[in-house]
């Protein structure tokens, strides 16, 4: 099947809401205002050959508040991290620019942040999401650190999060729009062609219509260059990894012995883990396994999982 780069959405997320109008409506429906003139935002979005690092994708500041919003289509607990280097730049843009004294005894007033990540991935997430800096620190939170950072996570794939999409129609469409590429892709598997096919196919039912009859090209363009011989041989060999990695977790178990169970339990948890907290039901099944051929099956499918309820459906097959 042909594989797509998936940084697309990425820079297809900042193509159409680098827009102030579409910029200032998703504004609007985030924070219950009726602001209307797209020309009172203040755009201070960093350029990513400059900041590669730390890929950012929308931040502005409105009434007193800086507001940074970040496309994600992958999960990245990191999130907050980023954010923090981030904010740090431009705070120090905006000492400079408005003259702050900040070794003097006057208090140097900086406009709050707010940091939203707008997350359309596969990996099954809740609408909402808090990450927070501190879970970074050793110790976490109970350390009582000197320094947090919140990122909300807004699930913004196609059915979640209704009300906000209901209250941003670009938002919805957007969403809409990213499914049916999704979907020609998987079931053509021809990448130009597919999505040529769902553009075409949004503008004839009203999705993104204006947008997309007016950046046709752009979009073909930002899709279909993100996509090369090589990252696809990339991803190929990864997959390949992924394949002899579970094999070898697997190879323990060949003899049978009870030392090879024991590291095929663990394996499983750990690839599991990567997904988050494994339930205590799960890893309970997981342990009290002896049989090395389900061993081997269950192996297999947590280094192919795609999150914990993929595993979850598959491995009582």
């Amino acid at each position: 099947m042909t594989k797509v780069n998936k940084k697309y959405k990425d820079r297809l997320f900042r193509l159409v809401f680098g827009d102030r109008r579409r910029l200032l409506d998703l504004y609007n429906a985030l924070n219950g205002s009726h602001y209307e003139d797209p020309d009172a935002l203040e755009i201070t979005t960093l350029d990513d050959a400059v900041y590669l690092s730390m890929k950012n994708d929308l931040s502005f500041l409105v009434n007193g508040v800086l507001n940074l919003y970040e496309h994600q289509s992958t999960y990245n607990p990191n999130m907050p991290v980023r954010g923090f280097f981030y904010l740090a730049d431009v705070y120090r843009k905006y000492v400079v620019e408005h003259k702050l004294n900040l070794y003097g005894s006057r208090l140097a007033k900086l406009p709050s942040p707010k940091y939203l990540v707008f997350y359309n991935g596969r990996k099954e997430e809740p609408d909402r999401k808090i990450l927070r800096l501190s879970d970074a620190f050793q110790g976490g939170r109970n350390a009582e650190p000197c320094l947090e950072l919140c990122a909300v996570m807004l699930n913004i794939n196609l059915g979640r999060n209704q009300e906000l999409m209901e209250r941003c129609r670009t938002l919805k469409e957007y969403a809409q729009f990213v499914d049916r590429v999704r979907r020609m892709i998987a079931e053509t598997g021809a990448l130009e062609s597919a999505v040529d096919c769902a553009v075409e196919d949004c503008i004839r039912d009203g999705i993104l219509e204006n947008f997309l009859s007016s950046h046709r090209a752009e979009v073909l363009d930002v899709i279909l260059t993100d996509y090369n011989e090589q990252e696809y041989i990339a991803m190929e060999r990864e997959e390949a990894w992924e394949e002899g990695r579970a094999e070898g977790l697997t190879e323990g178990l060949s003899e049978g012995l009870s030392e090879g169970l024991s590291v095929s339990r663990e394996a499983i948890l750990d690839l599991l883990g990567e997904f988050g907290k494994v339930p205590e039901e799960l890893r309970a099944r997981i342990c009290a396994e002896s049989d090395k051929e389900t061993l081997k099956r269950w192996t297999k499918l947590a280094a192919k999982a795609e999150s914990l309820e993929d595993f979850t459906i598959k491995y009582g097959s």
